[in-house]
């Protein structure tokens, strides 16, 4: 395969991810964004790489593969810059689930079951170990479930880290550069529009995150990826508080959820700065980035129901940012048949910052026709979720 060429369309940690796994395969590899790198989407996630909050199916399966790649990756990374590992913040800090009612106990026990004969490990804690752990957590818990495979990055530092890799194997960037359209021929992609200079390339893969429906709309082959709105409050640095990834038992029914409307659960935990990053709330708003002090404020009261002692820690800033969503709550990697060429690597809500290199490493599979470590099946463009209502047929260009 060396000598293809393979433009991947948008630099956040999903296209960076898999930028790097093609150019460390041979491939020639062009990153294009019409920002920066890890500018959007990526830098206002909190950096979650969970398997806490997945039931067992194929995003469960998904984010076990990046668990057992992540550590290799950061390998590669130490090799080529220490600086750079530094900045990824690997934290295998575990995560905490907190039941507060007795209706949120039983289902999170059903839960951890049902997780538990899927490999992932899930051990139960009583009130004396919970407070061993986290001496600052509510005590008015009902079931308390610690899970040791949890882990935190810091997002842009990972995402500008994987890019890092891709670049020193040869991958070129190109910045500021926004795609407007295809040039096809046959039925098959070869080059994109852009803002700059038409780009051409053998393959094409849409990673443009929550912009990943429209981009894929001006390419003529669309896919139902929509931005779902998420919100984060983040406190003045304090002393240490929070041990570990904390949520409520809400947090795994807000995730998986498709309601429109504001839903909101208590999702806290520390930053080696020393600040706390406090959420979260989905709501589909489309692209409208205002804050809402009413979400705020509803962030705020979930999480002091889960610490009361962060009652009048001061609140610096908040920020909020679009996660890829799809109707059935699974990302789409893999090749459109709709048109030649043309391939996907989003959708994956909340989770890119946990998933990437395992999409990174599954794309490179498919791509290369290589054995994969999991089904891909699951993940595929032509399912009813991504496809919604017929698409229009792929129009013939020419340059």
């Amino acid at each position: 395969m060396h000598g293809t060429r393979v433009a991947v369309l948008g630099a956040g940690i999903v296209g960076a991810a898999c930028a790097r796994e093609l150019a460390l395969a041979g491939l020639e590899v062009t990153v294009v964004d019409r920002g920066a790198p890890a500018s959007a989407t990526t830098s206002h996630g909190e950096g979650n790489v969970l398997v806490s909050d997945k039931g067992p199916g194929p995003e469960l399966e998904l984010a076990q593969l990046s668990l057992k790649l992540w550590p290799q990756v950061l390998t590669g990374i130490t090799a080529r810059s220490q600086q750079a590992a530094r900045a990824v913040e690997w934290e295998p800090k575990g995560g905490i689930v907190v039941a507060t009612t007795d209706a949120g106990a039983r289902g999170l026990s059903r839960f951890a079951a049902a997780q538990h004969a899927a490999g992932v490990c899930a051990e139960v804690k009583d009130a004396s170990e919970l407070a061993a752990l986290e001496p600052y957590v509510t005590r008015e818990h009902t079931a308390a479930l610690y899970y040791p495979e949890d882990a935190q990055v810091q997002p842009a530092g990972a995402a500008t880290a994987l890019l890092g890799d891709a670049l020193a194997a040869g991958a070129t960037l190109r910045t500021g550069c926004e795609v407007l359209g295809a040039v096809t021929r046959g039925g098959r992609i070869t080059g994109v529009r852009t803002s700059s200079a038409l780009l051409e390339a053998d393959w094409f893969v849409n990673a443009a995150g929550p912009w990943s429906g429209e981009l894929s709309t001006r390419l003529g082959a669309p896919v139902d990826v929509r931005p779902r709105r998420g919100d984060v409050l983040v406190t003045t640095p304090l002393p240490p508080m929070v041990f570990h990834k904390v949520y409520d038992a809400d947090y795994v029914g807000a995730v998986g959820s498709s309601a429109e409307d504001l839903q909101t659960s208590a999702v806290v935990e520390s930053t080696r700065g020393g600040s706390v990053l406090i959420g979260s709330s989905r709501r589909r708003v489309g692209f409208d980035d205002r804050l809402r002090p009413e979400v705020l404020s509803a962030i705020a009261a979930k999480a002091l129901r889960l610490f009361p002692t962060l009652t009048g820690v001061p609140v610096m800033r908040a920020y909020g940012g679009f996660r890829p969503y799809v109707p059935d709550h699974l990302p789409i990697i893999g090749a459109d048949a709709r048109l030649a060429g043309l391939w996907h690597a989003s959708g994956h809500e909340g989770a890119g910052i946990g998933l990437s290199v395992g999409t990174g490493r599954l794309l490179r599979n498919l791509m290369l026709g290589e054995p994969t470590d999991m089904d891909a099946a699951p993940f595929r463009v032509d399912r009813p979720a991504v496809l919604g209502e017929s698409a229009p047929p792929v129009s013939e260009e020419t340059e």
